[in-house]
This record gives C-alpha cells, sequence and structure tokens, in this order.
C-alpha cells in the first residue's frame, strides 16, 4: 500500500506493508549511492530491528549510528555528535541518511540533515505506532530545548517513507497506548466516522491484529498527509488542527522533563480530554462530548485526570509552559477547541485566566 504525500517537486511516498522492513531493497536500494547506507538508530531499536533490516538490503553496505534511547537524546549535544558523525563518514547533499526509529530518531535525524551541507536528503523508517501515524510524515523535525519541546527545529521532508506494522510486536503494551492516542486524534479533528471506528477497533490494534493496525496507519497517513499538502508549513489553521491536545500535552511533558515519567502520546490523550473538557466548559461542546473521550481512553488504561500525575506544580505554571508554544503569536496562543466529536477548530481568543482556573480544577 502507497500513500502519496503530494507536495509538488517535495512529494515522496509513504510504503506499508508487514515484512516490509526485511525487504527494503525495493524501496531503499536506489538511495544507496556507491552501494551505501547511513542509517541512525537507538540502541532500543537497533537491538532489534537493525539486523532485520540489513537482511533485507544484501547488496547494500550499512555504516550505522546508535545513540542512547529516549527523549533525552533529542538535544544539542546528540545534534552536534549525529551532525559531526556523518561528517565524518563523507555523506553529501545526494546521499540519504535513513533514521530507524520513533520520534526521537526521527525528529532529530530530520533535522541533522536539513542542516547538513545546507539539506541533504534522508528516509523515515518509524519503528513505533506514535511515529508511523503521526512523526514520521510531514517533515516536522527538531529538538528540545529547556524552554519548552520542538522550539528549535526545520521544516525539512523525507525523501520516503517505509512503514512496516510487523515492527510494532517489539512494542510494550505502554508505547502501543502512547502511539494510538496520535491515531484517536484524526477521528477527534474531523471524522467523527473515524473515530467510531477506533471505539470499536482499538482493543484489536493493541492485541496486534494486522488488519486493523493497517487500517488505523493508512487512514491516519492519509488523513496527514492531506493536511501537509494543503498546509506544508503550517502557515494556516489546517495544519494547526493536527496539535489538537498539544498545548495541554507539551506542557505537562516540560513540567515532568520531557522524561519517561510521561511518554508524549500520554500527554497527548490527556490533553485530547482536557481540549473536550475545556471546550465544553466553554459551553462549545456538549459534556456528553467530553465524557465520551474521557471513556475511551480510560478504558484503554491511559491517564486522563491530571491530578493523578502527581505534579508538584500549580495551575499558574502550566499556563506559564503554554506560553513557550511554538503557536504563539502576537502574544496570543492558539487553542484547538471543539464543537463536538470530530468538529475542531483553531481558537485564538482564549483567555488564558480562564485556562487557569480550569486547570486549577483539574489539578484538584
Amino acid at each position: 500500500m502507497i500513500v502519496d504525500v503530494a507536495l509538488g517537486d517535495r512529494s515522496y511516498p509513504i510504503h506499508i506493508r508487514p515484512g516490509l522492513l526485511g525487504d527494503a531493497g525495493a524501496v531503499l536500494g536506489p538511495f544507496a549511492r556507491g552501494g551505501r547506507l547511513v542509517v541512525v538508530s537507538d540502541a532500543t531499536v537497533a537491538g532489534h530491528h537493525l539486523a532485520t533490516l540489513a537482511a533485507g538490503l544484501p547488496q547494500i553496505r550499512l555504516e550505522t549510528i546508535v545513540l542512547p534511547p529516549g527523549e533525552a537524546t533529542k538535544d544539542w549535544t546528540h545534534l552536534q555528535l549525529v551532525v559531526e558523525r556523518l561528517l565524518a563518514l563523507g555523506v553529501e547533499r545526494s546521499d540519504a541518511v535513513v533514521a530507524l526509529g520513533g520520534g526521537v530518531i526521527g525528529d532529530l535525524v530530520g533535522f541533522a540533515c536539513s542542516m547538513l551541507k545546507r539539506g541533504c536528503r534522508f528516509v523515515q523508517v518509524p519503528t513505533t505506532l506514535l511515529s508511523q501515524v503521526d512523526s514520521s510524515v510531514g517533515g516536522k523535525t527538531a529538538i528540545n530545548a529547556v524552554a519548552g519541546k520542538n522550539l528549535v527545529g526545520a521544516f525539512h521532508q523525507p525523501v520516503a517513507v517505509l512503514i512496516d506494522p510487523a515492527v510494532l510486536a517489539t512494542l510494550p503494551r505502554r508505547e502501543l497506548l502512547a502511539g494510538y492516542a496520535e491515531v484517536v486524534k484524526y477521528g477527534l479533528i474531523n471524522d467523527a466516522g473515524f473515530f467510531a471506528w477506533c471505539e470499536a477497533n482499538a482493543a484489536a490494534v493493541l492485541a496486534g491484529d494486522s488488519a486493523a493496525q493497517i487500517h488505523a496507519i493508512a487512514h491516519s497517513c492519509r488523513a496527514k498527509a492531506a493536511v501537509v499538502a494543503a498546509d506544508e508549513r503550517e502557515t494556516g489553521d489546517v495544519r494547526a488542527l493536527l496539535n489538537l491536545g498539544h498545548t495541554f500535552g507539551h506542557a505537562l511533558e516540560a513540567e515532568t522533563g520531557f522524561s519517561s515519567r510521561l511518554l508524549h502520546g500520554e500527554a497527548v490523550a490527556l490533553g485530547l480530554v482536557l481540549a473536550h473538557r475545556l471546550s465544553a466548559r466553554l459551553g462549545l461542546c456538549a459534556a456528553q462530548d467530553a465524557a465520551r473521550v474521557t471513556a475511551h481512553l480510560a478504558g484503554l488504561g491511559l491517564v486522563t485526570e491530571v491530578r493523578d500525575l502527581g505534579l508538584a506544580c500549580d495551575a499558574a505554571r502550566l499556563v506559564d509552559h503554554m506560553t513557550h508554544d511554538k503557536k504563539m503569536s502576537g502574544g496570543r496562543l492558539a487553542f484547538i477547541l471543539t464543537r463536538g466529536i470530530g468538529r475542531s477548530f483553531v481558537s485564538r481568543e482564549v483567555d488564558l485566566a480562564a485556562v487557569a482556573a480550569f486547570l486549577a480544577g483539574e489539578l484538584g
């Protein structure tokens, strides 16, 4: 299955097929200049999947850069390490670096490639559900800063995305759940029918049902590809809708130190709940819509209550984290709110004092 991201001369295909990692030659072979590919991964992913990728590229010599796993790797230190190593390996602009891993590796490698010799090519090979349905598609690359998540980065599209749903079998359930938050997000943005499908099929997706996983991944990729084609650099409100749940989520991630204490997808799931609850509080959507979102995510085992995180902060501190958001413009923060399931919209009229009061109640 191929989903195309239509961006003119920056267009690229998303290949989706179980077993594709071990048969990667057809996709990656054309990018192996001089019979070589440079692969950047982390220690956990490399242990699971690097040998399979190498077996799928029998005529190609792989140079590997293996980094520590975890969100902490997405920083200045590891960005410099990757850039210096790619330069030492003689990577040229016509080469294509392979990012084998989850969102951390994809974001870091993409950003490194955006800078290297003023831009070299890269291929996304996402190995988590979250990266397969979200971060590997669309060209957003970044590292984290002390002030917040993804605040230093660039738009740099990959030349191809290779998605093998079979690799999800190596993920812990917690990682699958975190990725699922980005799947259900597409239904909540503008597709009530897909949200209903998620309610009926989430258990199958998380249990490893191949057909359910392929449908969830392909539907999500098509949805994101359409948004990216319409608003590649988030200059309007179209692509901003993909940030549903993220304003709250990023603030919670910042407060927990971008650590394993709260995974990105877990923060997004809680953010989805909070966005619907705030919308209900503002009279924009029915309270039962917020309750429906909460029930679905809580029923799967995701955290849906801020007070359950045990944060040692007040609402003002969370709002302060939000003010570092990339979507700030003219001192106003763009919130993604909703008028109901599948009816999200962008608002720049939300009073941060009202948000602080709302969060104070959520913190208990």
